[in-house]
């Protein structure tokens, strides 16, 4: 009987050994801390680890997590300084930087960064504008974060970030700001196209204007090897006349050639033979009618003039007979009439229908 209850005052005390041991030890997470009162007053702040405490004596409060956390806040309604209600959805960083304030000085330290958050805010945002708040948001959240990091360190919180998520105004300022954006987008629009018309037309002006330089040098160009080619042709046309002494024949039958060119045209419907095309014709007369005794005359004479005989007397040399001359003209230009002015030498003939002069009419003066 003894020994039976040996045996049970023993087991009781390891259990009461192990009950001590067990409140005794106490294990803390990495980032986390314990604050321990003993007797009701604050006595330390367990680290991360094995931490061994008084048991019954004690008093262990819960966990207070290190990390950085982040607390949303919805829908906030803030007046701005233009009389304008918005609501803002805020975001909150923040960090226990000493459990033992943290546990201590504010009851419940979300809540109180809650209100705080939105009493700043307020402040903020109602120095400002709808258009200040919308466009500042970074200086927002710099006032912010600097509000409420002075306000909750004495609390052991540390406020490292706080961004605005969303500004959101009225349907009606929502509805005349898109009308705005839209004028001001189709606005751009239009200055975008007006340069680019612009530049378009520019471009294309100069384009002309080189096209218009480069057309003049070739044009400029093709007129002096024109000039140049028709100069070099007259040149060697001249010396080989010169070289080969052409008959006299030869250069009346060249005057008659160029005849069909001179009544080319459709609006000529009179035109005048000089003398020298005359003594062609009368030169080519003879060549036809076989020799003559009388000297012929040189296709390059001009009106009638004086040229010696055999017998040393002057004559007038006669000009050319108007049968003949009709005849010629009128086979190498149909439709013509040619008339010899009174013998002298000039020759009138109208084509194209024309009606011919009457000879015995003297030609007008110049």
């Amino acid at each position: 009987m003894a020994a039976d209850l040996a045996a049970i005052v023993g087991a009781v005390i390891v259990l009461l050994v192990a009950i001590v041991s067990l409140r005794s030890v106490r294990i803390i997470p990495q980032a986390r801390a314990r604050n321990v009162e003993r007797l009701g007053r604050y006595r330390k702040t367990l680290e991360p680890g094995l931490n061994v405490i008084v048991p019954f004596i004690d008093r262990v409060k819960p966990l207070i997590d290190l990390r950085e956390q982040v607390v949303s806040f919805e829908n906030q309604r803030v007046i701005t300084e233009d009389n304008l209600v918005v609501l803002i959805n805020t975001v909150l960083f923040f960090q226990v930087t000493d459990p033992r304030a943290a546990d201590y000085e504010i009851v419940d330290y979300i809540q109180a960064i809650e209100q705080l958050a939105a009493t700043m805010l307020r402040s903020v945002i109602g120095s400002m504008d709808l258009e200040q708040t919308l466009t500042s948001r970074e200086n927002i959240n710099t006032r912010l974060r600097g509000v409420l990091d002075d306000a909750s360190g004495k609390w052991g919180i540390r406020v490292t970030r706080v961004e605005i998520k969303t500004i959101d105004p009225p349907q009606t300022v929502k509805d005349a700001m898109e009308k705005q954006m839209r004028a001001e987008r189709e606005k751009r629009a239009a200055i975008l196209q007006s340069e680019g018309i612009q530049q378009a037309q520019i471009r294309t002006a100069e384009g002309d204007k080189q096209a218009a330089v480069l057309r003049a040098e070739g044009e400029k160009q093709s007129a002096i090897l024109r000039a140049e080619g028709q100069a070099a042709a007259i040149q060697t046309v001249f010396q080989s006349i010169h070289e080969n002494d052409p008959d006299p024949k030869l250069l009346a039958y060249q005057y008659l050639q160029t005849l069909p060119q001179i009544a080319a045209s459709p609006g000529n419907t009179m035109w005048m033979i000089p003398s020298e095309l005359t003594s062609a014709l009368r030169t080519l007369s003879r060549a036809f009618d076989g020799p003559s005794d009388e000297p012929a005359p040189s296709a390059a004479a001009g009106p009638a003039r004086a040229v010696p005989t055999q017998a040393g007397a002057a004559d007038v040399e006669a000009g050319p007979d108007p049968a003949a001359l009709s005849a010629v003209t009128a086979a190498l230009l149909p439709g013509t009439t040619t008339v010899d002015l009174a013998g002298t030498g000039e020759a009138v003939s109208s084509g194209n229908g024309a009606a011919a002069p009457d000879p015995d009419q003297a030609p007008a003066a110049d």
